[in-house]
C-alpha cells in the first residue's frame, strides 16, 4: 500500500511559501532528501486551515476571472500551483454518497469503485473530513504485459481511510486502490510528480474479482489524433500508421495504429491485419490481436 509518511511539524505555510520550499527541483520521490522536503512542505500547507477556504471564496466572489486560468478549477480537482519540471500542487474534493454532486454525477465521476494504479508518484495529505476509504493492493508492474484480461497478481494489503492529517506516498506502478466514498465531504492535498515520459507509460484499471487488467485509463492524444487521421483518409496517414505499427517505441501507439487501420477494412482484411499484428514482435500488440481475432470468431 502507499507508504505512510511520519512527518510531524507545527509550522504553517501558504501556497506561495510551499512552492518556494519545494525549490527548483520540485518533487522527486526517488530522492530521500527531496521526499523529506516535500513532505515537510505539504505538512505545513496542511496546517494552514484557512488558505483553501479563502481561495474558494475569492474565486466565487471574482467568478474566477483572475485566478481561474492559473488554478484550473474543476468539479473535483483544484490546481493550486504548478512547479518547475511540470510538477504541481492540487486539492481534491471527495463527496459522500449523500452530496448532491455525487447523486447528480455518479460514483465513477469521482473514481469511486474504479480500481486503478497510477503512472506517476504523488504525496497526499488528508486535509479536511474523514477522507475516502480505499481497498489497497500491490502488484509487480514489470511482470505484466498490459493486455486486457491479463492476471496482474494483485495482492490485497488492507482497507483504510485517508483521514485528516494522514500523509502517504502513492508509488507509481506499485500501489493499486479501489476508492470508496467518504462518509462526509472531504478534501485531500497532493504534491504530484509529473514527467512527460509518463504519458507513454500505461495506467491500468483492474477487475478485483479476477485480478485482471480491464484496460488502459490514460490514452494519449497522439492515439486519438492517429485514429482521426487514418479515419479521415489519405495514403499519407496510412503510411504513417504502418510505420508506427512497425517501429514506434511505445507498444500502446503501435496497437493504436493497427486499431485505426482495422476500422477501414472488411472482416477478411481485418483478420489478416490482426494476424500480422500477432507477428509484430510486441507482446502487448500480439496479445491484443489474439483477443480481437477471438472476439471476431465468437461473433461470426
Amino acid at each position: 500500500m502507499p507508504h505512510l509518511i511520519d512527518c510531524i511539524d507545527t509550522g504553517v505555510a501558504d501556497v506561495a511559501e510551499t512552492v518556494s520550499a519545494l525549490g527548483e527541483e520540485g518533487f522527486n520521490p526517488a530522492d530521500e532528501s527531496s521526499l523529506s522536503g516535500a513532505a515537510l512542505a505539504l505538512r505545513r500547507l496542511g496546517n494552514n486551515r484557512e488558505f483553501l477556504g479563502d481561495m474558494l471564496v475569492d474565486g466565487l466572489r471574482e467568478r474566477q476571472r483572475e485566478i481561474g486560468e492559473v488554478n484550473a478549477y474543476g468539479a473535483q480537482a483544484i490546481m493550486l500551483a504548478r512547479l518547475p519540471g511540470g510538477h504541481f500542487i492540487r486539492a481534491n474534493i471527495w463527496p459522500s454518497e449523500h452530496d448532491a454532486c455525487f447523486q447528480a454525477s455518479g460514483a465513477r465521476s469521482f473514481v469511486y469503485g474504479l480500481p486503478h494504479d497510477h503512472n506517476f508518484s504523488f504525496l497526499t495529505l488528508g486535509y479536511f473530513g474523514p477522507g475516502y476509504e480505499s481497498d489497497y493492493y500491490e502488484y509487480d508492474h514489470a511482470a505484466t504485459i498490459g493486455y486486457r484480461g491479463e492476471r496482474a497478481g494483485l495482492r490485497f494489503i488492507e482497507r483504510s481511510a485517508l483521514s485528516e492529517g494522514k500523509m502517504m506516498l502513492y508509488r507509481a506502478h506499485v500501489d493499486v486502490h479501489a476508492q470508496l466514498p467518504a462518509r462526509s465531504m472531504s478534501v485531500s492535498l497532493n504534491i504530484v510528480r509529473s514527467d512527460p515520459a509518463e504519458a507513454w507509460i500505461d495506467q491500468y484499471g483492474f477487475d478485483l474479482a479476477t485480478g485482471a487488467i480491464t484496460g488502459v485509463l490514460n490514452s494519449t492524444s497522439t492515439e486519438t489524433f492517429l485514429r482521426c487521421a487514418v479515419g479521415l483518409g489519405g495514403d499519407e496517414a496510412l503510411d504513417l500508421a504502418e510505420h508506427f505499427g512497425r517501429h514506434h517505441p511505445c507498444d500502446r501507439l503501435r496497437l493504436a495504429s493497427f486499431e485505426a487501420r482495422a476500422m477501414l477494412l472488411d472482416k477478411a482484411a481485418r483478420d489478416e491485419l490482426w494476424r500480422r499484428a500477432e507477428r509484430s514482435g510486441s507482446r502487448l500488440v500480439a496479445a491484443e490481436a489474439r483477443l480481437k481475432r477471438s472476439k471476431a470468431d465468437c461473433l461470426a
